[in-house]
């Protein structure tokens, strides 16, 4: 493991998706994070990849940290054999501590809140509030589509091509881990294309 990363912040869907294959890789990501001694931080629940990813790494004898909003907790979603559930009051805290609390970023297939938090994760680095990895684990190419989205952004002059780098694409757990041990932070500039003349 690398000595600068000793945390990894995991979104995903509190819904197990339609197939088989997305629960395997949050399974596989939960083992291997566990098996590296890289603490696991993600959003507390016990249902559907949130779930899946925190028992696997339990069951390597990781370290997890939940944190959940109150009112997730008092709808009983909560994970209860969690080392550590931070109880939070609003999402918007939620997502402030765990992007404090993780050295890198991964999504995994999920719906609007996934989406949400891995943009906005992104948004964050484009802007320089940090300098970590963040990235994808592509099962059944589920982020293909969004991939696209991106690359038609920067055509489209929205998106510049080192912001659209940001975010590292893998098929496998392997390949997501080593890109996020071998991540090399750069400074990528100011956002604003039109102040370039483009």
């Amino acid at each position: 493991m690398s000595p600068g990363l000793r945390s990894c912040c995991v979104f995903c869907g509190s819904s197990s998706g339609a197939r088989p294959e997305y629960r395997s890789a949050a399974e596989e990501l939960g083992r291997e994070l566990g098996r590296r001694g890289i603490r696991l931080v993600y959003g507390g629940a016990s249902v559907g990849l949130m779930g899946v990813v925190a028992d696997a790494a339990l069951a390597e004898g990781g370290d997890v940290v939940g944190v959940m909003p109150r009112a997730l907790v008092e709808m009983e979603v909560a994970h209860p054999g969690l080392p550590e559930l931070r109880v939070v009051e609003s999402m918007h805290e939620r997502k402030s501590q765990m992007a404090e609390l993780a050295d890198a970023f991964v999504a995994l297939p999920g719906g609007y809140g996934t989406f949400e938090e891995l943009l906005e994760i992104l948004t964050w680095a484009q802007l320089g509030s940090h300098r970590k990895p963040c990235g994808v684990l592509d099962s059944c190419g589920y982020f293909s589509p969004l991939v696209a989205m991106l690359d038609h952004a920067v055509a489209e002059s929205f998106l510049k091509p080192e912001h659209r780098e940001l975010l590292i694409v893998a098929r496998e757990v392997d390949e997501l881990l080593s890109a996020f041990e071998g991540f090399r932070p750069r400074v990528a500039g100011p956002k604003w294309i039109d102040r370039e003349g483009r």
